[in-house]
């Protein structure tokens, strides 16, 4: 039987370890600039965990505070102190009769969120304030804070 003279059997056999090298390196620099964004895409997405917790918070304090004559504590209101998906430890730093300033810190792998590792949510009468930074001073700027909180 004659075989086909059609396709060369060294042209039919494959890739040659060359080109599977350089298809294996383009993938790799397509990856190395590509995970970055998808890092912060990811850290966003979780920021909205402590943004609802924090919301369910102010929540959870008016109606404390429409039967009681101050906001309260987390045991008080009998809340979680933890964000509803886990990315955020959440504390009421202060409470008092016109006020509390609540504040969401982050956990786990969110800790490596630098710039808006914490978010606060500060009620003080009819003001409510939003605030985000890297430690306890929640500095950051307005151009910063907007991007933290969403907005």
């Amino acid at each position: 039987m004659k075989t086909s003279s059609f396709c060369p059997a060294r042209r039919c056999a494959g890739f040659t370890l060359i080109e599977m090298l350089c298809a294996v390196a383009i993938a790799g620099v397509l990856a190395s600039i590509a995970y970055p964004s998808f890092q912060h895409v990811i850290q966003k997405t979780r920021r909205s965990d402590a943004q609802v917790a924090l919301m369910q918070l102010e929540m959870a304090q008016e109606r404390y505070r429409s039967d009681h004559s101050s906001y309260a504590s987390l045991t008080d209101l009998g809340v979680a102190d933890k964000s509803p998906l886990g990315h955020y430890k959440i504390v009421v730093a202060s409470s008092s009769p016109t006020g509390f300033r609540a504040q969401a810190e982050a956990s786990g792998l969110q800790a490596s969120d630098a710039a808006c590792r914490r978010l606060q949510l500060v009620v003080d009468g009819m003001s409510v304030t939003r605030l985000s930074g890297t430690d306890d001073s929640v500095s950051n700027d307005s151009a910063a804070n907007k991007q933290c909180w969403g907005a």
